[in-house]
């Protein structure tokens, strides 16, 4: 085995994780996470077939920090590396703002320049600056490169990053980002690899899970996106209420009389799919569930979807292909069913078949719009942009 490479993406309740060999061309080893943080804290590693290799859980409500759970993770890779070394530790980082638009090393300058960017992002930037700072603290001398979701965005055209409020505002960096970046240059890539003529034409990737927006790409480049200063922007996700009328903010804090800190939470915690639902955030269980508020939620989300991407194909003067992708995209036929039946009038056509069974082109022959569900790997993406950073490539 050569050396190795950790990848991270760290959130409030949980670490993701895994590990690369570095030998050309880049390998799997082992992924995993320590999830339930605040609960019951578990640590669960599976080879690269996804057997289960390491398990390790702690007690009820234990108050362990990012330091004390990354511990026991460097504790296991460097156990199973045996003679290798892990030499660097690539990071998500969901915002980068303006000055972060490619792979950086995490130092002194950086670390506080992105600390000043996690009110844009509160969910996850303090958690993931959280997992920098304590592997910092555990192993001082390894290099920490920072990948950044907006950093594949950074290309748009201006017009796609403008937000209508007075210029002063824009020259302090409030403008469209866009988000998800890693998921959709992975998407660009390896849409080049199976299907070439889609992806030099105008696309739009879907990346629908917990968190859902859609990117619009020609020749594999963005050019639009459904979020924009926040990740709060556009479809509706699981928590999160997507695009809303500024007005309905405004009432809520001059006639509910709500803190910002109220607010905060409203809007990234309480709504989405579970406050549609007023049941639950996991697409899943509202699928199987009976209860009508449950549909009103699918339906909900369904639409949204569908109008956004109806608004990107706009920004693309067309629409060539669709690709679906994370949990939702990847795994809910349902979904992708009612999403391409809202599109129908582009010429989409979805064979039910083979929606059904999750197969990589979902689309007849004769529809004028392919579709395809391609699985995403943010965390290939990371390791890629780890290793090349470290070479200086």
């Amino acid at each position: 085995m050569a050396d190795a490479v950790l990848t991270l993406n760290a959130g409030s309740s949980s670490i993701k994780f895994a590990l690369f060999d570095t030998a050309a061309p880049l390998t799997r080893i082992a992924a995993g996470a320590v999830a339930n943080i605040g609960a019951t804290p578990q640590f669960l590693v599976r080879d690269a077939a996804g057997a289960t290799i390491f398990e390790k859980t702690w007690a009820h409500g234990a108050k362990l920090s990012h330091e004390d759970l990354l511990g026991p993770v460097l504790d296991w890779i460097d156990h199973h590396l045996g003679e290798a070394q892990l030499v660097a530790a690539g990071h998500r980082i969901v915002h980068g703002g303006e000055n972060f638009f490619q792979p950086a090393l995490l130092d002194d300058k950086a670390l506080a320049e992105l600390a000043k960017l996690s009110p844009l992002a509160p969910l996850h930037q303090p958690h993931n600056l959280a997992a920098v700072a304590a592997l910092r603290a555990l192993r001082p001398s390894l290099p920490q490169i920072g990948c950044f979701d907006t950093a594949f965005h950074n290309g748009m055209p201006a017009v796609a990053t403008r937000l209508a409020l007075p210029r002063a505002l824009r020259e302090s960096g409030i403008r469209r980002y866009g988000f998800h970046g890693l998921s959709y240059e992975y998407i660009a890539g390896r849409l080049r690899e199976v299907a070439p003529k889609r992806a030099a034409g105008r696309v739009i990737a879907a990346h629908l899970g917990n968190g859902a927006s859609v990117c619009a790409m020609r020749d594999g480049k963005s050019q639009d996106s459904s979020m924009g200063f926040t990740g709060l922007d556009g479809l509706i996700m699981g928590t999160r209420c997507g695009i809303i009328d500024a007005g309905v903010l405004l009432y809520l804090l001059q006639a509910q009389a709500m803190t910002p800190a109220d607010l905060s939470a409203l809007l990234y915690q309480q709504s989405g799919l579970l406050g549609l639902s007023g049941i639950s955030a996991d697409m899943r269980l509202l699928l199987a569930s009976d209860v009508p508020a449950a549909a009103e939620a699918v339906e909900s989300f369904a639409y949204a979807a569908s109008r956004q991407i109806a608004a990107l194909t706009v920004s693309l003067g067309g629409l060539d292909g669709l690709v679906f992708t994370a949990g939702i995209g990847e795994r809910a036929p349902p979904i992708r069913d009612k999403i391409c039946a809202r599109l129908a009038w582009l010429g989409i056509e979805i064979d039910a078949a083979a929606n059904a069974e999750n197969a990589g082109l979902i689309s007849t022959p004769s529809s004028a719009i392919e579709v395809r569900v391609i699985p995403t790997d943010e965390e290939a993406m990371i390791a890629r942009h780890t290793v090349t950073t470290l070479h200086g490539k």
